[in-house]
This record gives C-alpha cells, structure tokens and sequence, in this order.
C-alpha cells in the first residue's frame, strides 16, 4: 500500500481524507492545515492523524494529495515532488500554465507522477461512452450551478467550465485553432457567467456555458458526430446515444426510418449503455495508485491539466465584459 497524505483539510480536502481511508490502495498516513484550530477539530472528530508542518507529512509519505486552495497549489506541488514524492492535485493544477510547465518540468526531473483532479473522466456517464466517440464536430456543454461563496475566489472559468473543457479536449484530440468568449460578473469580483467558442483544428466546434448563479444545477453535455449524437447528463448520470446506419432493405415496418433529399434511407438506432455506479472520486484516487504501482501514465497527467488551463486561461483572456 502507498502511504497517503493530505495538504489542505477544507470541505474537498475531509472528503480526500475519508475516501483515502477507505481505499485499499493507499494507507492514510495524515493531513497538514495551515489552520491549526479547525486541524484539531478534525483530529478529535474522525481520527486522522494532523501533522504540525508539511515538510514532515510530506517527508512521511509515497504519495501527497494537494487540495488547498487554488493560489497555493504551484508552492504545494513543487515542494511534493522536489522531495521525491508522487503528486495528485486538485483541478485546476496551477494559477498559470508557467506554473504549470514548471511541475511537470520538475517531475520529469525527479521522475514522479503526477495527476490532476479532472474527477468528469470518472463519472460514471461519461465512461459509459467513452469508446463512443468518434470525431465528435460540435459539442455543446451546460455547467450550471447555483450561487456558492466557496469557489468564488477564482473565475466561473477555472471552477466549473474547467471540467468540460478537459472533457472535451480528452474527446476531440486536435490542437486548438482559435477561443471566442465572453464573461459577466453579477456577485463575484470575477465573472459569474461564462460562454466560450472553442474552434480545433480538425475542424470541430465546441459551445461552452457555465454559470454558477443560477435556479437550478445542470451539468450536461452534446456530442454530435457523423451519423451520431451523444448525451452526457454528468449531473444525473444518464447518457443518451442515437446512431444512425444505412436502413436495410427489409427494415422492420416499425423502425424509423429517415430519407434525405437524394433519397438515401438512414435507420435511427437507440443504444443504451450500461452505467455503472461508482465513487468518482475515490476511483480517481486508485487509478493513480494503479499508475505509480504500474508505472503507467495516469488517466489525467500533468500534461493534460496543463492544456485544460491553457485553453481556460485563453477564455478568461479573451472575455469581452458586458
């Protein structure tokens, strides 16, 4: 078993904490909070053991699981692999993408893995169509949440839009050509709703929405390809799958069945994928350990968080303030 610490014990972090605990991949060594009332408080509450600094933790540990706050993240990680140590941080992975260039840099360099808290990859939705894709050429997405001074501290961008833009890139696999985007501020300093046009090179169009001051929750997205459309509800963890193939010659009375201007027959076939329940969360964690025990890539590198910033940090650059 690898032995696990925690940086940053805040609502993310107590739930690292617990899910670490359960694995059977990780042996949970403790936490550092640079708040050290609210570090004896969870002590005296669920046990896990609070370590005075985080030299220590870190010094104590195979693998450090950085969930502090965005700002201090790049201080967080360097110092985890400067020492050695494999690295799993929350999303996104670093302020700027310097910063970002700058871990992954440094892991090569003490040969250590890396992996960023892109937790989508591992819902249970989106894994169920996963081998679905197939040069998906626009892609809709809705990220809707309603209003929490929690992760107000950075943009809509970097807290919620993120997750679909890793999505996406992860699904699309070309270089991005050009970001059109736009950003209002309602009650944060920094923009509370966000769209975004991210055009690839292959040709595929991307329409993002993000919002965290709304009614209600949405987390959805739209993948339409040649003779297919894709729905993933992240949210309720449905999928919606409709093909469309050459309608045989002796179709079913019943099927339906399209005819396009040149006459040519399409059948509509609904697939309906198995979905099976999991802990994101807690998967993610073990595909990590899985990767370090099997010196394999990890599902979300450093390289990967990296380009997600890259394309978010382009967004949030581009804004044209209504």
């Amino acid at each position: 078993m690898l032995k696990a610490g925690v940086l940053g014990a805040g609502h993310l972090g107590k739930i690292h904490l617990k899910l670490l605990e359960q694995s059977t991949n990780y042996e949970l060594v403790g936490f550092y909070d640079a708040d050290q009332q609210a570090s004896k408080q969870i002590e005296d509450e669920f046990g896990y053991k609070s370590y005075p600094d985080m030299d220590t933790l870190i010094d104590s540990c195979d693998m450090i699981d950085v969930v502090t706050p965005t700002v201090s993240h790049f201080d967080c990680a360097r110092k985890v692999i400067q020492k050695g140590k494999h690295l799993f941080i929350e999303k996104p992975i670093t302020q700027t993408v310097q910063e970002a260039n700058q871990l992954i840099e440094l892991a090569k360099k003490h040969q250590v893995k890396g992996q960023v808290g892109h937790v989508e990859r591992f819902n249970p939705a989106f894994q169920s169509v996963s081998d679905k894709f197939d040069s998906p050429m626009f892609i809709e997405s809705h990220r809707l949440a309603e209003f929490n001074p929690r992760g107000t501290d950075v943009s809509v961008v970097l807290d919620l839009m993120i997750h679909d833009i890793d999505v996406i890139l992860s699904v699309v696999r070309s270089p991005v050509k050009k970001v059109y985007s736009s950003g209002v501020s309602v009650i944060s300093e920094t923009p509370d709703i966000a769209n975004a046009r991210i055009e690839f090179e292959n040709g595929c169009v991307a329409n993002l929405t993000a919002s965290r001051i709304s009614m209600k929750k949405m987390r959805k997205s739209r993948f339409f390809q040649r003779d297919a459309y894709i729905s993933v509800d992240f949210l309720e963890k449905k999928v919606e799958v409709v093909r469309m193939k050459d309608a045989p010659d002796d179709s079913d009375p019943f099927a339906m069945v399209l005819t396009n201007a040149e006459g040519v027959k399409k059948q509509i076939y609904f697939d309906n994928p198995k979905i099976e329940s999991n802990n994101a969360i807690l998967d993610e964690l073990d595909s990590f350990a899985m990767a370090i025990k099997e010196e394999k890539e990890p599902v979300v590198s450093l390289e990967q968080g990296r380009d997600a910033l890259e394309v978010a940090m382009e967004v949030i650059n581009n804004f044209k303030q209504l």
